[in-house]
Protein backbone atom coordinates (compact mmCIF):
# COMPACT_ATOMS: atom_id res chain seq x y z
CA UNK A 1 0.00 0.00 0.00
CA UNK A 2 1.27 3.08 -1.29
CA UNK A 3 1.24 6.83 -0.64
CA UNK A 4 0.93 9.26 -3.49
CA UNK A 5 1.32 12.97 -2.16
CA UNK A 6 -1.51 15.01 -3.20
CA UNK A 7 -2.89 18.22 -1.57
CA UNK A 8 -5.89 17.83 -0.33
CA UNK A 9 -8.98 19.49 -2.33
CA UNK A 10 -10.92 22.38 -0.50
CA UNK A 11 -14.16 22.91 -2.46
CA UNK A 12 -17.22 20.61 -3.50
CA UNK A 13 -18.42 21.93 -6.12
CA UNK A 14 -22.21 23.24 -5.88
CA UNK A 15 -25.19 21.30 -6.94
CA UNK A 16 -27.11 22.49 -10.02
CA UNK A 17 -30.46 22.07 -8.71
CA UNK A 18 -31.83 22.98 -5.24
CA UNK A 19 -33.58 19.37 -4.66
CA UNK A 20 -30.80 17.25 -5.97
CA UNK A 21 -27.55 17.65 -3.92
CA UNK A 22 -25.40 15.97 -6.27
CA UNK A 23 -21.85 16.68 -4.58
CA UNK A 24 -19.05 16.12 -7.19
CA UNK A 25 -17.88 12.18 -7.44
CA UNK A 26 -14.06 13.12 -6.38
CA UNK A 27 -13.34 9.81 -6.08
CA UNK A 28 -9.08 9.77 -6.91
CA UNK A 29 -8.64 8.41 -10.59
CA UNK A 30 -5.55 5.85 -11.10
CA UNK A 31 -2.71 8.44 -11.36
CA UNK A 32 -3.71 10.25 -8.08
CA UNK A 33 -5.41 7.68 -5.39
CA UNK A 34 -3.71 7.45 -2.58
CA UNK A 35 -4.93 4.70 -1.24
CA UNK A 36 -6.00 1.10 -2.25
CA UNK A 37 -9.47 0.33 -1.86
CA UNK A 38 -9.07 -1.84 1.13
CA UNK A 39 -7.69 0.65 3.45
CA UNK A 40 -10.23 3.50 2.04
CA UNK A 41 -13.10 1.10 2.81
CA UNK A 42 -11.43 1.03 6.61
CA UNK A 43 -10.89 4.51 6.52
CA UNK A 44 -14.49 5.42 5.86
CA UNK A 45 -15.74 2.58 8.26
CA UNK A 46 -13.38 4.24 10.91
CA UNK A 47 -14.45 8.02 10.18
CA UNK A 48 -17.82 6.72 10.38
CA UNK A 49 -17.73 4.62 13.74
CA UNK A 50 -15.95 7.50 15.29
CA UNK A 51 -18.37 10.48 13.89
CA UNK A 52 -21.88 8.07 15.33
CA UNK A 53 -19.73 7.42 18.51
CA UNK A 54 -17.26 9.58 19.70
CA UNK A 55 -15.09 7.03 20.67
CA UNK A 56 -11.78 5.60 19.47
CA UNK A 57 -12.52 2.58 16.79
CA UNK A 58 -10.37 -0.55 17.44
CA UNK A 59 -9.77 -3.82 14.71
CA UNK A 60 -12.34 -6.08 16.52
CA UNK A 61 -14.96 -2.82 15.57
CA UNK A 62 -14.00 -1.85 12.24
CA UNK A 63 -13.80 -5.69 11.44
CA UNK A 64 -17.88 -5.65 12.49
CA UNK A 65 -18.14 -2.51 10.68
CA UNK A 66 -16.21 -2.90 7.15
CA UNK A 67 -18.38 -4.75 3.87
CA UNK A 68 -14.80 -6.65 4.20
CA UNK A 69 -13.88 -10.42 4.98
CA UNK A 70 -10.61 -9.56 6.70
CA UNK A 71 -9.41 -10.73 10.42
CA UNK A 72 -8.44 -8.41 13.19
CA UNK A 73 -4.74 -8.98 12.49
CA UNK A 74 -5.20 -8.29 8.89
CA UNK A 75 -7.28 -5.03 10.01
CA UNK A 76 -4.67 -4.00 12.60
CA UNK A 77 -1.46 -4.16 9.85
CA UNK A 78 -3.69 -1.96 7.70
CA UNK A 79 -4.54 0.55 10.94
CA UNK A 80 -0.71 0.96 11.25
CA UNK A 81 0.41 1.64 7.58
CA UNK A 82 -2.90 4.34 7.65
CA UNK A 83 -1.62 5.26 11.06
CA UNK A 84 1.92 5.99 9.55
CA UNK A 85 0.57 7.71 6.63
CA UNK A 86 -0.92 10.67 8.91
CA UNK A 87 -4.61 9.39 8.45
CA UNK A 88 -5.54 8.44 11.77
CA UNK A 89 -3.54 8.22 15.37
CA UNK A 90 -3.60 7.01 18.85
CA UNK A 91 -5.33 9.22 21.46
CA UNK A 92 -3.15 8.61 24.51
CA UNK A 93 -2.80 4.95 25.12
CA UNK A 94 -6.11 3.90 23.47
CA UNK A 95 -6.07 0.65 21.39
CA UNK A 96 -8.26 2.81 18.79
CA UNK A 97 -7.11 5.05 16.85
CA UNK A 98 -9.09 8.29 15.49
CA UNK A 99 -9.02 10.31 12.17
CA UNK A 100 -6.77 13.15 12.15
CA UNK A 101 -7.11 16.80 9.89
CA UNK A 102 -5.45 14.68 7.12
CA UNK A 103 -7.75 11.85 7.50
CA UNK A 104 -10.63 14.28 7.20
CA UNK A 105 -10.03 15.50 4.31
CA UNK A 106 -9.21 12.44 2.79
CA UNK A 107 -12.84 11.12 3.56
CA UNK A 108 -14.46 14.47 2.72
CA UNK A 109 -12.75 14.47 -1.25
CA UNK A 110 -12.93 11.27 -1.85
CA UNK A 111 -14.91 8.90 0.18
CA UNK A 112 -17.72 10.80 1.64
CA UNK A 113 -21.13 9.26 0.57
CA UNK A 114 -23.54 12.11 0.77
CA UNK A 115 -27.10 12.01 2.70
CA UNK A 116 -29.36 14.49 1.09
CA UNK A 117 -31.90 16.45 2.90
CA UNK A 118 -35.26 15.28 2.76
CA UNK A 119 -37.96 16.59 0.76
CA UNK A 120 -39.79 17.06 4.37
CA UNK A 121 -36.79 19.16 5.85
CA UNK A 122 -36.27 21.14 2.31
CA UNK A 123 -39.68 22.47 2.74
CA UNK A 124 -39.57 23.51 6.61
CA UNK A 125 -36.05 25.54 5.79
CA UNK A 126 -38.09 27.17 3.05
CA UNK A 127 -40.99 27.50 5.01
CA UNK A 128 -39.42 28.88 7.83
CA UNK A 129 -37.69 31.39 5.77
CA UNK A 130 -40.42 32.61 3.72
CA UNK A 131 -42.14 33.13 6.68
CA UNK A 132 -39.95 35.33 8.27
CA UNK A 133 -41.74 39.06 7.66
CA UNK A 134 -38.74 41.11 8.29
CA UNK A 135 -36.25 42.95 6.04
CA UNK A 136 -33.34 40.61 4.56
CA UNK A 137 -30.77 40.98 7.92
CA UNK A 138 -33.76 39.30 9.61
CA UNK A 139 -33.75 36.61 7.47
CA UNK A 140 -30.27 36.19 7.47
CA UNK A 141 -30.55 35.80 11.02
CA UNK A 142 -33.41 33.00 10.70
CA UNK A 143 -31.20 31.19 8.00
CA UNK A 144 -28.53 31.16 11.21
CA UNK A 145 -30.92 29.88 13.23
CA UNK A 146 -31.95 27.26 11.19
CA UNK A 147 -28.45 26.06 10.33
CA UNK A 148 -28.09 25.88 14.21
CA UNK A 149 -31.54 23.66 14.69
CA UNK A 150 -30.83 21.12 11.57
CA UNK A 151 -27.09 20.51 12.90
CA UNK A 152 -26.85 21.16 16.17
CA UNK A 153 -24.07 23.15 15.90
CA UNK A 154 -23.41 26.84 15.23
CA UNK A 155 -24.77 28.39 12.05
CA UNK A 156 -23.95 31.86 11.02
CA UNK A 157 -24.13 33.73 7.91
CA UNK A 158 -22.68 37.21 7.06
CA UNK A 159 -23.89 40.43 6.31
CA UNK A 160 -22.70 42.02 2.93
CA UNK A 161 -20.44 44.57 3.04
CA UNK A 162 -21.97 47.85 1.36
CA UNK A 163 -20.05 48.40 -1.67
CA UNK A 164 -19.53 52.26 -1.72
CA UNK A 165 -19.96 54.61 1.38
CA UNK A 166 -20.24 58.09 0.43
CA UNK A 167 -19.91 61.43 2.27
CA UNK A 168 -23.20 63.13 2.94
CA UNK A 169 -21.94 65.58 5.63
CA UNK A 170 -19.85 65.91 8.95
CA UNK A 171 -20.19 67.71 11.93
CA UNK A 172 -18.11 68.20 15.00
CA UNK A 173 -19.25 68.92 18.51
CA UNK A 174 -16.67 69.62 21.09
CA UNK A 175 -16.83 67.96 24.37
CA UNK A 176 -14.50 68.42 27.54
CA UNK A 177 -11.07 67.57 28.44
CA UNK A 178 -9.72 68.28 24.67
CA UNK A 179 -11.99 65.97 22.96
CA UNK A 180 -14.39 66.19 19.67
CA UNK A 181 -17.35 64.14 18.71
CA UNK A 182 -17.10 63.61 14.90
CA UNK A 183 -20.46 62.50 13.64
CA UNK A 184 -20.57 61.69 9.92
CA UNK A 185 -23.33 61.13 8.02
CA UNK A 186 -23.00 58.27 5.26
CA UNK A 187 -24.79 57.24 2.04
CA UNK A 188 -28.08 58.24 2.54
CA UNK A 189 -29.04 57.67 5.90
CA UNK A 190 -26.17 55.59 8.06
CA UNK A 191 -24.87 58.11 10.66
CA UNK A 192 -21.46 56.87 12.49
CA UNK A 193 -20.35 58.98 15.89
CA UNK A 194 -16.39 58.99 16.98
CA UNK A 195 -15.06 60.57 19.72
CA UNK A 196 -11.47 62.10 19.16
CA UNK A 197 -8.73 63.01 21.31
CA UNK A 198 -7.81 66.40 19.87
CA UNK A 199 -3.95 68.08 20.81
CA UNK A 200 -6.21 71.20 22.36
CA UNK A 201 -9.35 72.54 23.06
CA UNK A 202 -11.09 74.31 20.19
CA UNK A 203 -14.21 76.40 20.10
CA UNK A 204 -17.19 75.70 18.42
CA UNK A 205 -16.97 78.15 15.84
CA UNK A 206 -13.37 76.72 14.82
CA UNK A 207 -14.35 72.95 14.27
CA UNK A 208 -17.79 75.11 12.43
CA UNK A 209 -15.26 76.55 9.82
CA UNK A 210 -13.58 72.81 9.67
CA UNK A 211 -16.15 71.00 9.19
CA UNK A 212 -17.97 73.94 6.53
CA UNK A 213 -14.29 73.55 4.58
CA UNK A 214 -14.65 69.57 4.26
CA UNK A 215 -18.32 69.38 3.50
CA UNK A 216 -17.84 72.18 0.72
CA UNK A 217 -15.06 70.18 -0.46
CA UNK A 218 -15.92 66.50 -0.40
CA UNK A 219 -19.62 66.21 0.61
CA UNK A 220 -21.16 63.39 -2.30
CA UNK A 221 -17.24 61.70 -2.97
CA UNK A 222 -16.36 58.13 -1.76
CA UNK A 223 -14.93 58.35 1.47
CA UNK A 224 -12.12 56.24 -0.07
CA UNK A 225 -11.32 59.19 -2.01
CA UNK A 226 -11.87 61.93 0.52
CA UNK A 227 -8.54 62.27 2.24
CA UNK A 228 -6.88 62.52 -0.98
CA UNK A 229 -8.91 65.26 -1.75
CA UNK A 230 -8.18 67.01 1.51
CA UNK A 231 -4.48 66.57 1.43
CA UNK A 232 -4.75 68.56 -1.84
CA UNK A 233 -7.39 71.38 -0.75
CA UNK A 234 -4.95 71.73 2.28
CA UNK A 235 -1.62 72.30 0.17
CA UNK A 236 -4.10 74.92 -2.06
CA UNK A 237 -5.64 76.76 0.96
CA UNK A 238 -2.53 76.48 3.53
CA UNK A 239 -1.56 79.84 3.54
CA UNK A 240 -5.01 81.59 3.97
CA UNK A 241 -6.16 78.86 6.68
CA UNK A 242 -5.44 79.01 10.34
CA UNK A 243 -3.46 76.57 12.39
CA UNK A 244 -6.75 75.31 14.25
CA UNK A 245 -8.34 74.72 10.93
CA UNK A 246 -5.52 72.91 9.47
CA UNK A 247 -5.05 70.75 12.61
CA UNK A 248 -9.22 69.83 13.04
CA UNK A 249 -8.94 68.59 9.33
CA UNK A 250 -5.91 66.71 9.33
CA UNK A 251 -7.20 64.90 12.78
CA UNK A 252 -10.69 64.06 11.04
CA UNK A 253 -8.55 62.48 7.98
CA UNK A 254 -8.23 59.34 10.65
CA UNK A 255 -12.13 59.29 11.32
CA UNK A 256 -12.45 59.29 7.58
CA UNK A 257 -10.47 56.59 6.82
CA UNK A 258 -12.12 54.49 9.38
CA UNK A 259 -15.04 54.96 7.86
CA UNK A 260 -14.19 54.12 4.34
CA UNK A 261 -13.44 50.47 5.73
CA UNK A 262 -16.50 48.80 6.05
CA UNK A 263 -17.01 46.47 8.93
CA UNK A 264 -17.75 43.17 8.33
CA UNK A 265 -20.51 41.35 10.51
CA UNK A 266 -22.92 38.53 10.34
CA UNK A 267 -24.93 36.90 12.71
CA UNK A 268 -24.52 33.38 14.64
CA UNK A 269 -26.78 31.28 16.43
CA UNK A 270 -25.86 28.35 18.55
CA UNK A 271 -22.70 28.88 19.99
CA UNK A 272 -23.83 27.26 23.08
CA UNK A 273 -24.19 23.91 21.24
CA UNK A 274 -20.61 23.48 21.12
CA UNK A 275 -20.31 22.60 24.64
CA UNK A 276 -22.05 19.34 23.74
CA UNK A 277 -18.87 18.14 22.10
CA UNK A 278 -16.72 16.48 24.51
CA UNK A 279 -13.46 17.80 22.65
CA UNK A 280 -14.95 21.06 23.12
CA UNK A 281 -15.31 21.13 26.76
CA UNK A 282 -12.30 22.69 27.98
CA UNK A 283 -13.84 25.62 29.32
CA UNK A 284 -10.43 27.70 29.12
CA UNK A 285 -10.96 26.95 24.97
CA UNK A 286 -14.26 27.41 24.91
CA UNK A 287 -13.76 31.23 26.89
CA UNK A 288 -11.30 32.08 24.26
CA UNK A 289 -13.46 30.46 21.14
CA UNK A 290 -16.74 32.64 22.12
CA UNK A 291 -13.77 35.61 23.02
CA UNK A 292 -12.60 34.82 18.88
CA UNK A 293 -16.87 34.86 17.62
CA UNK A 294 -17.64 37.91 19.74
CA UNK A 295 -14.27 39.77 17.98
CA UNK A 296 -15.26 38.64 14.83
CA UNK A 297 -12.24 39.34 12.84
CA UNK A 298 -10.57 35.55 12.26
CA UNK A 299 -14.34 34.47 11.52
CA UNK A 300 -14.91 37.04 9.24
CA UNK A 301 -11.61 36.66 7.13
CA UNK A 302 -12.18 32.35 6.87
CA UNK A 303 -15.80 33.25 5.69
CA UNK A 304 -14.74 35.49 3.31
CA UNK A 305 -12.31 33.04 1.87
CA UNK A 306 -15.30 31.11 0.47
CA UNK A 307 -16.91 34.19 -1.48
CA UNK A 308 -14.84 32.89 -4.35
CA UNK A 309 -16.11 29.47 -4.29
CA UNK A 310 -18.29 27.91 -6.99
CA UNK A 311 -19.98 25.60 -4.18
CA UNK A 312 -19.37 24.20 -0.57
CA UNK A 313 -16.01 24.38 0.99
CA UNK A 314 -14.90 22.69 3.91
CA UNK A 315 -12.09 23.77 6.19
CA UNK A 316 -10.91 21.18 8.49
CA UNK A 317 -8.94 21.95 11.90
CA UNK A 318 -5.68 23.55 11.25
CA UNK A 319 -6.50 24.08 7.52
CA UNK A 320 -8.50 27.54 8.57
CA UNK A 321 -5.18 29.22 9.56
CA UNK A 322 -6.23 30.04 13.18
CA UNK A 323 -5.06 28.43 16.33
CA UNK A 324 -8.62 29.04 17.89
CA UNK A 325 -10.13 26.99 14.96
CA UNK A 326 -8.25 24.12 15.39
CA UNK A 327 -10.24 21.74 16.82
CA UNK A 328 -13.05 23.14 14.79
CA UNK A 329 -14.37 22.69 11.25
CA UNK A 330 -16.41 25.28 9.04
CA UNK A 331 -18.63 24.13 6.28
CA UNK A 332 -19.76 27.08 4.29
CA UNK A 333 -21.37 28.28 1.15
CA UNK A 334 -21.84 31.50 -0.30
CA UNK A 335 -25.12 32.65 -1.07
CA UNK A 336 -26.00 35.43 -4.69
CA UNK A 337 -28.27 38.11 -4.87
CA UNK A 338 -28.81 39.15 -8.17
CA UNK A 339 -26.28 37.03 -9.82
CA UNK A 340 -23.72 38.32 -7.55
CA UNK A 341 -22.21 36.29 -4.48
CA UNK A 342 -22.96 38.61 -1.69
CA UNK A 343 -22.24 36.67 1.31
CA UNK A 344 -21.55 33.64 2.92
CA UNK A 345 -22.90 31.52 5.35
CA UNK A 346 -22.12 28.21 7.15
CA UNK A 347 -22.08 25.68 10.14
CA UNK A 348 -19.11 25.58 12.67
CA UNK A 349 -18.41 22.62 14.91
CA UNK A 350 -15.77 19.82 16.04
CA UNK A 351 -13.68 18.52 13.23
CA UNK A 352 -15.54 15.49 14.28
CA UNK A 353 -18.84 16.28 12.39
CA UNK A 354 -21.25 14.42 10.36
CA UNK A 355 -19.63 16.17 7.01
CA UNK A 356 -22.45 13.57 4.82
CA UNK A 357 -25.26 15.13 7.03
CA UNK A 358 -23.73 18.60 7.05
CA UNK A 359 -23.00 19.67 3.46
CA UNK A 360 -26.48 19.00 2.00
CA UNK A 361 -27.89 21.53 4.98
CA UNK A 362 -25.57 24.04 4.10
CA UNK A 363 -26.06 23.92 0.78
CA UNK A 364 -29.51 23.69 0.24
CA UNK A 365 -29.96 26.65 2.95
CA UNK A 366 -27.77 28.94 0.71
CA UNK A 367 -29.91 27.71 -2.11
CA UNK A 368 -32.70 28.70 -0.16
CA UNK A 369 -31.31 32.05 1.03
CA UNK A 370 -30.50 33.27 -2.52
CA UNK A 371 -33.89 32.24 -3.94
CA UNK A 372 -36.07 33.86 -1.20
CA UNK A 373 -33.94 37.50 -1.11
CA UNK A 374 -34.27 37.49 -4.80
CA UNK A 375 -37.65 36.73 -5.22
CA UNK A 376 -38.38 39.88 -2.45
CA UNK A 377 -35.94 42.14 -4.38
CA UNK A 378 -34.09 42.39 -1.00
CA UNK A 379 -30.36 43.81 -1.65
CA UNK A 380 -28.77 42.53 2.17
Amino acid sequence: MRLVDRPGRMSITKPAEITGPAIRDAMATNDDEQLNDRARSLLRALIERYVRDGQPVGSRTLARDSDLDLSPATIRNVMSDLEEMGFICAPHTSAGRIPTAQGYRLFVDTLMRVKPMTARAVQQVERQLSLEAGDAPAIMSSASSLLSQFTKMAGVVTVPRPERATLRQIEFVPLTDQRVLVILVINSSEVQNRILSTPREYTRDELTVAANFINEKCAGMELSQVRGVIVEELEKSRNTMNQAMIDVVQVAQSVIDEGASPKGEYVMAGETNLMDFSELSDVEKLRRLFEAFNQKRDLLDLLDRSIAASGVQIFIGEESGYQILDDLSVVASPYVVDDEIVGVLGVIGPTRMAYDRIVPVVDITAKLLSNILNSRGETP
